[in-house]
């Protein structure tokens, strides 16, 4: 079994002058999906590379997508036919890397009477879309009639209904994908530090030779000397260009994307799919575990990006949206378990929408040596960074006779893929886990739950599990798994835990609610906080509760 690296905020304090003491080739700023492809691709090719991000890894945008790794069928509609080509040829290369975090996920698309897609260019663009992604086999898309449409989903509205198109796409968590993703950097000697804010650059010479950073939970402040610094801090590039004086030209251009979270059983879709909206927007329902998540929105955002909410007029129009499609479900703001809203770092382009914006990414580059990646999808992130690496590589060989290998990012399984080549082999493991927990009283859904959160890194968390066993078993495997976190994956408190590593405040928010209490007191046992610190940490939690799930018309 692959060896995990201690990636632990017990040992916070060694990271940290780790980052004082020594010199880097490359600090990259931004921990969200952007910043660890980056640091990936860096430190594998030989640099020695320090990865910053002022809040928790993935806080940003990247735990707040529709969670797919998809080809973005809509830019077709833009013509943005490089795009097309790009995401979907990185969907296969992303599963590859991490099948038990990347799950296939076939994709329906409704044609109704009226609807934005009709059946001959619905056709020719699924064709043109399979090419550009070089889709094969299975996968291909097919175009079916109305009837075997609604065997596929009886919930499609049966007198407005043509046919559907039929594609494949993938899901992920994006918030563990970022995750594995500095994982596995550290195997390649990448040092990475959450709640590590950067309050300015020192310079040499007119060139960035270092940043000023400010460790939030001891509030010790030093220096991190560096040769190079990518800038990749996703809504927050902006706030990093003016600190360094160079936010001229192009800037960004935030929109919002809102997601809402059902049971199950309240919008039972037997698969995913991807819909019209009256006013001419598509839109997702996703299966995933005991839950049906739908979104989103694209609305211009001037708010405050570190508390982006989901508000009253967001919720009633996705769910207006999913009542025009679905009528059958009938679903009302009480039906909402959870949710969430995330901002998409756009480039800004005058006179058009937030619909309109481009999706890709570009690269500034200032005066003094600050390289900014802006724009961007969550399906390209690898070759986003593999342009912003290139162009550092470009660099050092200009300035000095050291050569870098080239980007092998397309080659290196992430972490919890040991031995994964095929989804079936991630179906095989969990098969395997369940047989080992049925007997503990578990369903197959925790087995799913731990092997697609997880992959072969589930192992540890059993051995732990098996440390910890007493009567309730449930509380013990989750304890395990706090463990984990901890030791493995830097978390700094319990939200980190229960948002970001687990996803349990979306995609199992009554865990939350349950396990809150003995999750509290294990973490103090591990830490070994103050009283104050942790019903701080308890309010916090029961604030993010409230907030994700309850919509009722009194919250405004």
């Amino acid at each position: 079994m692959e060896k995990n690296i201690p990636f632990s905020n017990l040992n916070r304090a060694e990271t940290f002058n780790k980052l004082a003491e020594e010199s880097f080739d490359l600090v990259v700023i931004g921990g969200g999906i952007t910043g660890g492809g980056i640091a990936l691709d860096a430190a594998s090719r030989g640099l020695k590379v320090a990865l910053l991000e002022k809040n928790d890894f993935a806080s940003g945008t990247s735990s707040k997508s529709t969670k797919l790794i998809h080809g973005g069928l809509r830019y077709l509609k833009q013509f943005d036919f490089w795009l097309v080509k790009e995401v979907g040829s990185e969907r296969a290369i992303v599963h590859k890397l991490a099948p038990h975090l990347v799950l296939p996920e076939k994709m329906l698309l409704p044609l109704i009477e009226n609807g934005s897609y009709g059946k001959w260019l619905t056709s020719i663009g699924l064709k043109v879309y399979d090419i550009l992604a070089q889709v094969t086999g299975e996968d291909q898309r097919k175009m079916l009639e109305k009837k075997p449409a609604l065997k596929l989903e009886p919930l499609l509205p049966k007198k407005i209904l043509k046919g559907a198109g039929y594609y494949a796409e993938y899901r992920t968590d994006d918030a563990r994908l970022t995750l594995e993703n500095i994982k596995t950097s550290l195997k390649y000697g990448a040092t990475a530090l959450n709640y590590a804010t950067v309050l300015d650059f020192e310079y040499n010479d007119g060139k960035i030779s270092g940043v000023k950073v400010k460790d939030e939970t001891s509030q010790k402040e030093i220096t991190v000397k560096t040769a190079y610094v990518i800038n990749a801090a996703g809504p927050w590039v902006d706030e990093l260009r003016s600190i360094n004086n160079s936010k001229k030209g192009k800037r960004l251009h935030l929109t919002k994307g809102v997601h809402l979270v059902f049971p199950k059983e309240k919008l039972p879709v037997r698969q995913s799919v991807y819909f019209d909206v009256p006013d001419g927007r598509m839109m997702f329902a996703i299966p995933r575990g005991k839950v049906t998540y739908v979104g989103t929105t694209d609305t211009n955002y001037t708010e405050d990006k570190d508390h982006v909410k989901v508000d009253l007029a967001d919720a009633m129009y996705l769910i207006s949206a999913v009542n025009n499609m679905f009528p059958s479900v009938d679903l009302r703001l009480e039906d909402i378990v959870s949710s969430w809203a995330g901002l998409r770092p756009l480039i800004h382009e005058e006179g058009k929408s937030a619909s309109e914006l481009s999706r890709k990414d570009e690269i500034f580059v200032s005066d003094t040596g600050l390289i900014s990646m802006a724009g961007g999808k969550l399906t390209g992130y690898r070759k986003m960074a593999e342009r912003a690496v290139d162009r550092i590589a470009k660099k050092i060989e200009e300035e000095s006779d050291r050569k870098l290998k080239e980007c092998r990012t397309a080659s290196i399984f992430l972490c919890g893929n040991e031995n994964f080549k095929k989804s079936k082999h991630v179906q095989k493991y969990i098969d395997e886990v369940f047989e080992r927990l049925e007997p503990e009283g578990f369903a197959k859904y925790d087995a799913w739950y731990l092997v697609t959160n997880y992959g072969t890194q589930t192992e540890t968390i059993l051995e732990t599990y098996a440390t910890l066993k007493e009567k309730d078993n449930p509380t013990c495997l989750l304890k395990a798994e706090l463990h984990f976190g901890v030791q493995y994956e830097m978390v700094q408190n319990p939200m980190d835990f229960f948002v970001r590593r687990t996803g349990r405040l979306y995609f199992d928010i009554e865990s939350v609610r349950t396990y809150m209490d003995p999750v509290l007191t294990e973490f103090q046992k591990l830490t070994k906080l103050d009283g104050t610190t942790m019903a701080a940490y308890k309010n916090t939690l029961e604030n993010l509760i409230e907030e994700h799930s309850n919509f009722s018309l009194e919250r405004g």
